[in-house]
């Protein structure tokens, strides 16, 4: 039995207002949309299939009409007992308008101690991010963007041809606690920077911004900000956008000090200051490395259109690494994912690794 003729066959199902259904994303060897309900918070995965018919169901339609759509489109029609296990599992996880709401998802928050812990710095980080964007939301037009970007690739330029003098600079940083002191206040001050620039970009692309707040795993305190909806924002150049713009604000927060650094005359000063570029330029860098949970993972996720991107690349691998039949069931556009992420993640490791060495040598015989 059908659709067509039964008694199923003029309902009208309608998803609940608010229900997020991602882009496709590639999760091993399937590809998936990430869906989330409104009303819990919680998010699903479903097949291309799945997604076929929730995005057809918004209440015009029957289900003998979304049947036909479905059997043009997938060569196959759902019987009935498709159609009850279809509904029974979107109502049960109440995204079906007029199921059950779930109850709110409360993620448990470990409980906060002298080591470690977590507060929330504002009650609305929404509102707050609203105010925000309002006040430097144009520096996220299209104009101002390719401007920021101009200006970032002449300051590196910069960097790389005086490197010499900057890492003396930080050399003299080092060996001096006040110096020190105050670089690392004006890194964090970059770094709270950095989180407000995610959510004013989220905020921006018309996600919502769910926490803005301080976490602390003594001796490190940093603020944080979490975008609820990123997975759910309208196009993939808007989440690369969102996930980049911290490095990016990192690094504009330098551009004043590269230009006193560049006019002030020798001395302690100067000194100072090209420690603070150094310093802040591999902060800004750090973050656009492609391992998680740094921004640089979440960018090349995007990029990939993939979700969990270093499980599935680690996984995929290690069948390819055995000739394990099943690396061949991997469409070929995951292969060339996964393959890629994976010596990308290897050569980045290797960088990092030698980048670290070549520092701690050239501090030492500053």
């Amino acid at each position: 039995m059908t659709a067509r003729g039964s008694s199923l066959a003029g309902l009208r199902p309608r998803l609940r207002p608010g229900v997020l259904i991602s882009d496709p994303l590639l999760l091993g060897p399937r590809t998936v949309h990430l869906v989330k309900e409104p009303a819990g918070g919680r998010s699903f995965e479903v097949g291309p299939r799945e997604r076929f018919l929730m995005a057809r169901m918004d209440g015009s339609h029957t289900l003998e009409e979304l049947g036909t759509a479905y059997a043009e489109t997938f060569g196959k029609r759902l019987g009935d007992a498709n159609w009850r296990q279809l509904l029974a599992l979107l109502g049960g996880r109440g995204l079906l308008d007029g199921a059950p709401a779930p109850p709110k998802d409360a993620a448990e928050r470990p409980a906060n101690g002298v080591l470690r812990g977590s507060v929330r710095l504002v009650a609305d980080a929404h509102a707050t991010a609203g105010r925000l964007h309002r006040a430097v939301g144009f520096l996220l037009a299209p104009g101002w963007q390719a401007a920021q970007l101009a200006l970032l690739a002449g300051m590196v330029a910069v960097f790389l041809a005086r490197l010499p003098e900057l890492v003396d600079g930080a050399a003299t940083v080092f060996t001096h606690p006040v110096l020190l002191l105050a670089v690392a206040t004006a890194l964090w001050f970059s770094t709270a920077l950095h989180e407000l620039a995610h959510a004013v970009a989220a905020r921006h692309h018309g996600g919502r911004v769910g926490e803005i707040g301080l976490r602390w795993r003594l001796p490190v305190v940093i603020m944080y900000c979490v975008v609820d909806d990123y997975p759910y924002l309208g196009t993939r150049r808007q989440r690369i956008v969102v996930a980049a713009a911290g490095a990016v604000t990192n690094l504009l927060f330098l551009t004043p000090f590269c230009v006193w650094w560049l006019l002030a005359p020798a001395g302690a000063t100067r000194e100072a200051l090209a420690g603070l570029l150094f310093l802040g330029t591999l902060q800004a860098l750090a973050m656009l490395v492609p391992l998680p949970p740094l921004d640089g993972y979440t960018i090349v996720g995007q990029a990939l259109r993939a979700t969990r991107l270093a499980t599935s690349s680690r996984e995929f691998l290690a069948l390819a690494a055995r000739r394990d039949p099943a690396a061949a069931a991997y469409p070929r556009e995951a292969r060339r994912a996964y393959l890629g992420y994976g010596l990308c993640a290897v050569l980045a490791g290797c960088l990092l690794l030698a980048a670290l060495v070549l520092l701690v040598h050239a501090l030492l015989v500053a």
